[in-house]
């Protein structure tokens, strides 16, 4: 029986697992004329996470976060990134682990969690998938100050943003973040859903 997958892994090596495993793959593709290439790729091969956006329908507010990031850092951005309350699977489950993430970072907790998109942040160099959710929230679902977890270096700040700053802020280019952008983009559509005089400009 012919193999119809045009990539083979020959080798993978392990250069790294200091927190996710780094990996050298070595793997042949087989291109659309035809001809067989061999290539080498390092991919970070770290788990996936779960992200979530709440949406106060009475304040029209969004809750977000602001906290540092060393890689926006090192691409020229200050590095203080807005951002919606996200985490790494660590085996949960998706839903679950953006339940915990929200009570984690902003101290609330959201009402009719349901999930809109699975997408890869950069599939070319990472194995991870980010699980993507939109809730509700009002003042009874406080639970805490949220701030995330000291021991683990975190320190956030929580941002309770009027729904249309952050329509503006995305199209600005304050809100860089890419599962951020997504789902206010997907906020936005819902939004719209609800009738024009109730969405933003």
């Amino acid at each position: 029986m012919q193999d119809d997958d045009p990539i083979h892994i020959l080798h993978e090596e392990t250069l790294s697992a200091n927190h996710f495993a780094l990996k050298k793959v070595r793997f042949t593709q087989r291109r659309r004329d035809g001809r067989t290439r061999e290539e080498t790729r390092e991919v970070y091969a770290n788990a996936g996470g779960s992200a979530v956006l709440l949406y106060n329908p009475d304040k029209r507010t969004v809750l977000l976060t602001r906290q540092f990031r060393i890689g926006a850092r090192l691409a020229g951005h200050d590095g203080f990134m807005i951002e919606v309350p996200a985490g790494m699977l660590d085996d949960a489950d998706p839903g679950e682990r953006a339940r915990a993430e929200l009570c984690e970072e902003t101290g609330f907790r959201g009402q009719g969690l349901r999930k809109v998109i699975e997408f890869f942040p950069n599939p070319s160099s990472l194995t991870e998938t980010v699980h993507c959710y939109l809730g509700e929230y009002g003042e009874r679902d406080r639970k805490g100050t949220g701030g995330g977890k000291e021991e683990e270096g975190e320190d956030i700040e929580v941002l309770e943003m009027d729904v249309d700053e952050a329509f503006r802020q995305v199209k600005g280019g304050g809100i860089v973040d890419a599962k951020t952008v997504i789902l206010l983009q997907f906020l936005r559509e819902v939004i719209w859903s609800s009738g024009p005089d109730h969405a933003a400009d």
